[in-house]
């Protein structure tokens, strides 16, 4: 783990809720909370609706929170607007999972990179072209792509210039939102080798979002596991494989294909689907696809509670869990 636990970042009982037909509301984020440490890889993993992306939007200020804070240093940036907000993403900055639904397809590779050096007025022209070619070679972008499109370029190649463009405005938070999920296994290893070694150069602070439990362990210091716009579970990466307890994340776990495990290793499914978020019923949000709940799971939802050095649980079931 980290040497020196400093918070950066502090996301306090954020909920969000969206407006659907019918009066109704769809609960996206339900009461979270965590903090993101100086130097740190925070994973955020879950399935698909759990939540995680919404999250990750609402610290990047592409989403308005329903209630709760999201404190940066000591500041409050949850409803920033204007120059403020301008100002707040020099450092904090956001990878998605496809450059292309973002990049300009006019735009040259070169002027993607320099755009943002340029409307912060960081650089002049020419100083701004001669750092766009030092951040591409960082990424391991040949010179010779300052003069491609995009659509010139292969899925692992965008992702570098992606990086590189997050990377320009030395953020001091970065956020993968599913930043390696669309590539190949090859390529993904790649870029998730040049995010570790850019975090330990830069001194980067990460949220990694994902739904690849193995792929946020492997560049992870802490594993945070989201289900139906709750956490779950947190615990350290070094510890998820033998340490968790949480129903779910085990679930998760077993439910992980090796292409180096052997053919007779049995991989586990989790039965059914999550529960609807517009109609979210007491208790435990997975009690019914958890096989081992008690009649409390169905009446009173479990807090995220520690039961052990930086290690959280919101569930009934452990044994150290603090009723």
């Amino acid at each position: 783990m980290l040497q020196e636990k400093v918070p950066i970042l502090k996301i306090k009982n954020v909920t969000k809720q969206f407006n659907i037909q019918d009066g109704k509301k769809l609960t996206a984020l339900d009461n979270v909370s965590l903090e993101l440490y100086s130097g740190e890889c925070l994973g955020i993993v879950g399935e698909s609706g759990c939540g995680k992306s919404t999250l990750a939007n609402i610290i990047a200020n592409l989403e308005t929170l329903t209630s709760g804070s999201i404190i940066y240093k000591n500041e409050d940036i949850s409803n920033l607007s204007g120059e403020k907000l301008r100002q707040n993403r020099r450092k904090l900055q956001m990878i998605f999972q496809d450059p292309s639904e973002y990049f300009n397809p006019r735009m040259k590779i070169g002027e993607l990179v320099r755009e943002p050096l340029l409307n912060f007025r960081l650089m002049n022209r020419s100083e701004a072209s001669l750092e766009t070619k030092k951040l591409l070679q960082m990424v391991g972008v040949n010179e010779e792509f300052i003069s491609r499109y995009p659509h010139q370029l292969s899925g692992g190649q965008k992702q570098r210039v992606a990086i590189a463009r997050a990377l320009s405005l030395s953020p001091e938070i970065v956020i993968c939102d599913e930043a390696t999920s669309a590539l190949d296994v090859s390529i993904q290893e790649q870029i998730l080798k040049l995010l570790i070694d850019l975090q330990k150069e830069k001194g980067l602070s990460y949220i990694f979002i994902g739904h690849d439990l193995a792929v946020a362990r492997n560049i992870s210091h802490r594993i945070v596991v989201m289900y139906l716009g709750r956490i779950v579970e947190v615990i350290e990466s070094d510890k998820l494989m033998e340490a968790a307890v949480h129903p779910y994340t085990k679930a998760l776990l077993a439910s992980i294909f090796s292409v180096k495990g052997s053919s007779n290793t049995e991989i586990e499914i989790i039965d059914g689907d999550p529960p609807s978020s517009s109609d979210i019923q007491p208790g435990c949000g997975f009690n019914s696809r958890c096989k081992k709940c008690i009649d409390k799971c169905f009446k009173e939802k479990p807090e995220l509670k520690e039961i052990g050095k930086n290690h959280l649980v919101a569930c009934y079931l452990s044994d150290d869990y603090p009723l």
